[in-house]
């Protein structure tokens, strides 16, 4: 098998994708691990506040990081080890987006990278409720027991690709994609000075700190307090459901889905459905035979599937699933990964 990529996983200190403090890296040569590499590093400077939630979940504190190297200071080494290979991530957008959001605002130049989603590749080639990464490394026969610590999460997220690939007969990244009539998508090389990415701009500008698609202040700076406001809040209305953007990116996770919201959002509900059919999903307000993905609010996490906290329309979900509909659960969190959002 000659299945050669770099899995790769991120952690961020807060909301704002470009706040990375944590990454784990594992090379892949033939289908097997062969070298990994992990580091813990503070974010980007005025990016680097650690939100409760977030330490919560990967249980990094800012003192943890207070003697280590910045990511712009680091990512010399990072891309070292990834070198020219195809890089693969459960959600790529989240983490591709780190990347790009962590340089632009270090002002610093960014590669082109190919790369590969697990989730989108699960969702072609798993049949589960919930496509998050425990559910995914379970169903590919992958250890995942301290999942949020980066390191594991990139070498389950391999473990998945190989697991993927060998269900479909494929000997590489190439073959893989073209079984499955996919395209491999990429995200383009950059260089400081140039316009800034929508999620990097989206950010910053919830809280002032863009203008005419550029930072407010200096480069490397863009939050003058270091503190990511909220850009939106709670609001209750279930609101109209916008048309799909038909000029949306097709590999993205949410692109051609039809999506239903359920449970108090920490983001207002029609901004969730704006966000949705921005990325070329079709939000629609309750759950019906055209629902393929039902995002929960309410803190829901993926192990919530288990224990019955749920909603009646995750309930409702729960029971096409099992009669063969392919839909999947979503908590906020992992939606707000995939759109940009804090």
């Amino acid at each position: 098998m000659a299945l050669d990529f770099t899995a790769i996983d991120f952690e961020t200190a807060n909301g704002f994708r470009g706040s990375p403090c944590s990454v784990g890296l594992s090379k892949v040569r033939g289908g097997v691990v062969v070298e990994e590499a992990s580091w813990r590093m503070r974010p980007p400077e005025n990016h680097d506040h650690f939100e409760y939630h977030n330490t919560r979940i990967h249980g990094i504190r800012a003192q943890d990081v207070a003697d280590a190297p910045r990511f712009g200071e680091l990512f010399p080494e990072i891309g070292a080890f990834i070198g020219g290979d195809i890089l693969a991530a459960h959600n790529a957008a989240f983490d591709l987006g780190v990347i790009r959001s962590g340089l632009e605002v270090s002002g610093l130049p960014g590669p082109a990278y190919e790369y590969v989603c697990t989730v989108m590749l699960s969702r072609r080639c798993y049949s589960l409720v919930s496509n998050s990464l425990p559910y995914a490394a379970q169903e590919a026969g992958v250890p995942l027991i301290n999942h949020h610590d980066a390191a594991e999460d990139a070498r389950a997220c391999a473990g998945i690709l190989v697991d993927i690939a060998r269900r479909n007969n494929a000997n590489s990244i190439a073959e893989l994609y073209l079984s499955l009539g996919l395209a491999l998508p990429k995200q383009q090389g950059f260089r400081p000075g140039e316009t800034f990415s929508k999620q990097t701009i989206a950010a910053l500008a919830s809280v002032g700190a863009v203008r005419d698609g550029a930072p407010a202040g200096r480069p490397g700076v863009g939050i003058g307090d270091g503190v990511l406001g909220r850009a939106w809040n709670n609001w209750p209305e279930e609101g109209s459901n916008p048309v799909p953007n038909p000029a949306a990116e097709p590999g993205h996770p949410l692109f051609g889905q039809t999506v239903v919201f359920t449970g108090e959002l920490a983001i207002a509900r029609p901004e969730a459905k704006q966000r949705a059919a921005e990325m070329g999903a079709r939000p629609e307000s309750r759950v019906t035979g055209r629902t393929t993905v039902l995002v929960v609010g309410d803190g829901f996490v993926a192990g919530d599937l288990r224990n019955g906290r749920l909603t009646g329309k995750a309930k409702r979900v729960l029971e096409l699933h099992s009669r063969g509909q392919q839909i999947e659960v979503l908590s906020e969190g992992e939606f707000l990964q995939m759109v940009g959002g804090s």
